[in-house]
Formats: structure tokens, C-alpha cells, sequence
């Protein structure tokens, strides 16, 4: 193992000789203090070896991401949004864009999964007494009641529901999408997936840097979580065809597009699933 770490530090390209080096932290990835002929410098490798760094074609340019410190983010891909008979099935709204997303994204999971890449789930859900979702001047409580927020329900299997209220068939996630033990799943209460939850405590505590999203919908609840990781320092990569916008879909101008571009803009990257596959395949294959 020494002289596979002293080969990583080499790799790195920090010191061109190594004369010593010492592990002074531990766990899955440590930092190794490395004495080289000029300098001292701290780097940090896995266990094998250096942090691996996976390069992807994006826009606006290519970017790269350590797998072990990446998390993909699926947001609400609820039965409320994206099924028949969820909440904007009820609204007269076409879900289809929305259901079409299930194919991609479990692709990008399976192989995510293979590649222990942490998987984070959130769902915008309310108490059944909507006491979470501000009081009856608060403008998120306003927009949602066109949507009939809280109204009980029958579910297409027959059971009792509530819409976008949790533990109920509307807010769960759809089947084929069902999270894996392992996964995380964020309950929400407003469109951004760190407004008042555990999101950022649990990425930190995994040391995730980089986030790539998936779900629905573009220019709400994924603009608005992908804007607030910004903020707080996260890498943002954004699967065009992992996303899908409602509002403003039969224009020639969407609401998806304007959101991608303010993203690849000023608040991250846009991608293909495909290059992530490749890329985690490549890496398998590799390791």
C-alpha cells in the first residue's frame, strides 16, 4: 500500500520526487501529508489511490466530477406531477413530458448504483393539515390552491389520498422509480430541496461536492434546488434529457430552455445522461 499511495501522490503532479509522506487522516478518503524535494503539500487519495476525477462533455464547456463525491439528485418524480391522477393530471395538465423522464433517469440510476454513487430523492409534501405550507396570505399557500393543495382524493387503486400531502399515494415516488435501501429521501415543503430540511447536513457529512439533477420540474423545483446548491458552493450538472418542464411547453420559446440556459449561464453545467453512463461504465471497466 505504501508504494501504491507513493504513486498516487507522484500522479498528482504536485512534486516530481517524493522523499517521505505520512497518512494523517483517515477514512474513505485520506490526506496524506507528502514530502517532496521543494515543498510540502497536502493531497487527498482514496484507498487505492487518488480521488478519481471522470471528465463529461457539458455545456458550457466539459466538466468533471469524483464519483465518490457525487450525489444524483432525483427531485419529485411524485405520482402528484407526473402520473394519472395525481395533482396535475387533475389540473388538465399533460403529464406525458413528465412520465417520459422515468426511462432515462433509471438508466442514470442503475448506473449510479453500480458505481456507489450516493442517490438523494425529495418530495414536495405538506402536513395533512397544510399547517407547513404557510397561513392563508402566504403566496406559496395562494399559488397552490388553484391546484386544490390538501383536497382528499381517491387514488387510480382505490385508496384514500390527499393532494401533495405525504404519506399518501400523491406524494409518493413513482414505482419505477421506487428508492433502493441506501438511498436518501428528502421531504420538502417548499420548491427548493434545502429550504428548511436535512439536505445539506447530509451531503456535507458524505463530503459531496458535485450534484447531478434529474426530476421535475425544470424551471421550479429543480431551478430553484439547483440555484440554493449553487449558493452553497455545490457543482451543479443538469441532465437535459432528465428534466421536464409544464409551464410554457407548447411555446416556442420554453420555460425548460430559459432555465438550462440561466443554468449553464451563471449557476452550473448542462449534460446528456449518456455522457455520465459512459463515463461511470469507463470507469468500472477501468477499476
Amino acid at each position: 500500500m505504501d508504494q501504491l499511495l507513493r504513486f498516487a501522490v507522484m500522479v498528482a503532479g504536485s512534486v516530481r520526487e517524493v522523499s517521505d509522506f505520512a497518512v494523517v487522516d483517515t477514512g474513505r478518503l485520506r490526506r496524506v501529508m507528502v514530502v517532496g524535494s521543494a515543498s510540502t503539500t497536502l493531497l487527498d487519495v482514496g484507498g487505492v489511490g487518488m480521488e478519481m476525477q471522470l471528465s463529461i462533455a457539458a455545456r458550457p464547456e466539459a466538466v468533471s466530477f469524483d464519483p465518490g463525491r457525487t450525489a444524483v439528485m432525483v427531485i419529485d418524480m411524485q405520482n402528484d406531477f407526473g402520473c394519472r391522477g395525481g395533482m396535475f393530471d387533475r389540473a388538465g395538465l399533460d403529464v406525458a413530458p413528465i412520465a417520459h423522464l422515468v426511462q432515462p433517469i433509471s438508466r442514470l440510476l442503475e448506473a449510479a448504483r453500480r458505481n456507489a454513487l450516493l442517490i438523494v430523492y425529495t418530495r414536495q409534501e405538506h402536513n395533512a393539515d397544510l399547517s407547513d405550507a404557510g397561513n392563508e396570505d402566504a403566496p406559496h399557500r395562494i399559488k397552490h390552491k388553484r391546484l386544490n393543495i390538501g383536497e382528499a382524493v381517491v387514488a387510480p387503486s382505490g385508496i384514500q389520498s390527499q393532494i401533495l400531502v405525504r404519506d399518501t399515494w400523491n406524494t409518493a415516488i413513482v414505482p419505477e422509480l421506487e428508492p433502493q435501501p441506501g438511498d436518501a429521501v428528502i421531504s420538502k415543503h417548499r420548491y427548493s430541496a434545502f429550504f428548511e430540511t436535512s439536505l445539506d447536513s447530509l451531503l456535507r457529512a458524505r463530503r459531496i461536492n458535485t450534484l447531478i439533477f434529474t426530476g421535475a420540474t425544470t424551471s421550479i423545483c429543480v431551478e430553484s434546488t439547483v440555484r440554493d446548491a449553487t449558493f452553497r458552493d455545490y457543482r451543479c450538472i443538469v441532465l437535459r434529457d432528465c428534466k421536464a418542464e409544464l409551464i410554457a411547453a407548447d411555446t416556442m420559446r420554453s420555460n425548460h430552455e430559459a432555465s438550462l440556459l440561466a443554468i449553464e449561464l451563471l449557476f452550473g453545467w448542462t449534460a446528456e445522461s449518456e455522457a455520465v453512463i459512459d463515463a461511470l461504465s469507463r470507469s468500472a471497466k477501468a477499476g
